[in-house]
């Protein structure tokens, strides 16, 4: 009896066996041709094609669970490596514009002026910047000077303050003089080690007036002359407890002992103060008043009464009754510099 049996080759195309039955009961291998060998060579290809093929049409089944959270730490750790990766760019671009700005800042040129600095009655010709501060200056004055920097008193129409630039004051060529008051260290150790008698006794004569339980405007001689004269009615406004840099004008208003209208010129470029009257003019150098005291007077303590020490003696003083109080601390640091008017 013939029988079909239907199989698949290698291309997985049907193959018609029409001899099926028969060749079923034969044992493989005795087919006229074929060998033992090669039917098992076949039937093995047969196999593995089949098996491709079952497995081409199964579905793939889902990754398990460690399969899945070791793909989600992988696409974790890559995105945190991207974000790194774009953070350390957007600070290597931010710096590189610093750079940049800071590539493009120009430096202020410097603008060279010449200026002439007395001291001790002698002038110093100097270059400075326009642009350097009073600070810079002093560094310049201490090299040509000696005089150190927290010793000085730099006076250019006036006091000055140590951040202030030249150009900020309005230097120029035509107006280029400062004035510096101060003492070397070795001068102050000079004094310091052999004082001058007459400063001493000045110095006496000046503390023992100023300590004196009565106040100056109290005492007789003083008294008289403010009750003679009273205040004077163009007499700047005095300021209380406050201190302020000399004016550029003269101070004027006051008067003197003999009730005589006074004004004082603080002429920096000559080292000098001028004391001015109706009657004249005396021109002082500032090295040559040893002292100046001051006490407010009663009643009108925005106004002081001023003593400059002009000799040996308690005698020797110049007085000016109502000067200003702001102006009082501008006019001993200009007289005197600041050690000494400590």
């Amino acid at each position: 009896m013939t029988s079909v049996k239907f199989s698949l080759d290698m291309n997985g195309e049907e193959i018609i066996d029409r001899d099926a039955g028969d060749s079923a009961n034969k044992e493989p291998g005795t087919e006229p041709g074929v060998s033992k060998q090669t039917v098992n060579e076949v039937s093995e290809k047969e196999c593995q094609h089949i098996g491709n093929i079952d497995a081409s049409s199964v579905n793939v089944e889902p990754e398990s669970k460690d399969s899945t959270t070791a793909n989600t730490s992988l696409a974790a750790a890559t995105t945190s490596s991207a974000d790194d990766d774009s953070c350390e760019k957007e600070q290597t671009c931010e710096q590189t514009l610093m750079d940049t700005d800071q590539s493009n800042v120009v430096a202020t040129p410097p603008e060279p002026i010449p200026i002439k600095i007395i001291y001790n009655k002698k002038k110093y010709e100097h270059i400075a910047d326009l642009n350097s501060t009073i600070l810079d200056l002093k560094q310049d004055i201490e090299k040509l000077t000696g005089v150190p920097v927290a010793t000085q008193k730099v006076m250019f129409k006036g006091s000055t303050q140590n951040d202030q630039t030249l150009k900020q004051l309005k230097v120029s060529k035509s107006s280029n003089k400062f004035m510096v008051i101060g003492s070397t260290m070795n001068d102050l150790l000079k004094v310091a080690a052999a004082p001058d008698p007459k400063s001493v006794s000045s110095l006496a004569d000046n503390t023992a007036a100023v300590s004196s339980k009565e106040p100056l405007c109290k005492q007789t001689a003083h008294k008289k002359v403010l009750d003679k004269h009273g205040k004077p009615e163009d007499i700047a406004s005095g300021i209380k407890g406050s201190s302020v840099p000399l004016p550029p004008t003269p101070l004027s208003g006051m008067y003197n002992k003999y009730g005589g209208k006074t004004r004082l010129t603080f002429k920096l470029d000559q080292d000098e103060l001028w004391i001015g009257t109706k009657e004249r003019t005396q021109k002082i150098k500032m090295g040559s008043i040893k002292d100046v005291v001051s006490q407010p007077i009663e009643g009108h303590e925005e106004y002081h009464l001023l003593g400059l020490q002009l000799g040996p003696t308690e005698a020797s003083k110049y007085w000016i009754y109502w000067v200003p109080a702001q102006y009082i601390n501008a006019i001993k640091d200009t007289i005197l510099g600041k050690w000494g008017s400590l």
